[in-house]
């Protein structure tokens, strides 16, 4: 298969694009290295260039012959999209629209999609599944909800076959040390607790401990960087032997309070990880947990690294390997 991965420097797109070189894919990545890094992308051709430039999308579909596309060239900082929602709806959805503009005039009918739990906004009950209400409470879940819904559209005009994936929290690194989260700046609790453990952070902020959870802290749904890829490759198979669109929630199916991640760290690193408490953050629900039900079921998805000492470690050796 020749495989276009947009995105594909970034922290997901290239543990997908590992994923596909280790299958025997021919992959492209095409990424403007806005927040990706070049050496994070260790198979396949690289072009760097933007969804906005139209000529070279088009001389990029001409060349490939690609027989599908995943695309994670999304900005995802849900608090700068609402300082900068502009932004947001010309990068997620404008730029996504002309993607989609492309592949159908070369005729490439097959998309994996990176959404997110963002879209379905507030949770009216927990575990999330795929038929809780879609009312996403910030520009970053609206543009892509917006796709999602476009992408319905382009299915039934077009015949545009797509898999749209909700991740709820992507965490970890690669198994085999090659890859990690990079992101800057860094937002993700993992990594900022292990940035504390390693001594690069002075300490990890804890905001609100008066939650309606055990331990008063946040829970939300971990899900290992390699088995968000694993669902992604199998979403893949799902449209290559004639599946439907769908689209379905990734997470371990088990909520981890904010606390037992840093008490998690403290265990796998043997460092003490200073606190310092904060208040509340605006938005900030007590639980976001995943039904993945629906993509055990039909795509066959079987997390592999659902233990979060487990995602931590290796985490943490990727941490110690660049630091």
């Amino acid at each position: 298969m020749n495989i276009l991965v947009v995105g594909g420097a970034g922290y997901i797109g290239s543990h997908m694009v590992k994923r596909l070189g280790q299958a025997g894919c021919h992959v492209t990545t095409l990424d403007n290295l806005s927040s990706g890094h070049r050496d994070a992308v260790l198979c396949g051709e690289f072009v760097q260039g933007d969804m906005a430039d139209r000529p070279l999308l088009d001389q990029v579909f001409a060349q490939g012959q690609f027989d599908a596309v995943m695309h994670f060239a999304s900005f995802i900082q849900v608090g700068e999209s609402v300082q900068a929602p502009a932004k947001y709806y010309a990068n997620n959805l404008v730029n996504t629209l002309q993607l989609l503009d492309v592949m159908l005039a070369h005729d490439v009918k097959h998309l994996i999609f990176s959404s997110t739990a963002a879209t379905f906004g507030e949770p009216q009950y927990v575990p999330i599944d795929e038929a809780h209400p879609q009312q996403p409470i910030n520009p970053y879940g609206r543009t892509k909800l917006m796709v999602e819904l476009a992408l319905a559209d382009y299915d039934q005009a077009y015949g545009l076959k797509s898999v749209c994936l909700r991740y709820f929290n992507a965490a970890g690194a690669d198994p085999e040390g090659h890859l990690g989260e990079r992101h800057e700046p860094e937002t993700h609790l993992v990594p900022l607790v292990l940035q504390a453990a390693s001594g690069r952070r002075p300490h990890i902020s804890v905001f609100g401990r008066d939650y309606d959870t055990p331990d008063g802290t946040c829970i939300r749904d971990y899900v290992h960087i390699a088995d968000l890829c694993e669902a992604h490759w199998l979403a893949l198979q799902h449209l290559r032997q004639g599946g439907a669109s769908d689209a379905f929630n990734l997470g371990n199916g088990n909520g981890f309070s904010v606390q037992e991640v840093i008490d998690t760290a403290r265990q796998v690193t043997g460092q003490s990880i200073p606190l310092q408490e904060g208040p509340r953050r605006a938005g900030d629900p007590a639980r976001l947990v995943a039904d993945a039900t629906r993509a055990r079921q039909l795509l066959g998805w079987q997390p592999q690294y659902a233990d979060l000492a487990t995602l931590i470690g290796h985490a943490w050796a990727w941490e110690q390997s660049r630091h």
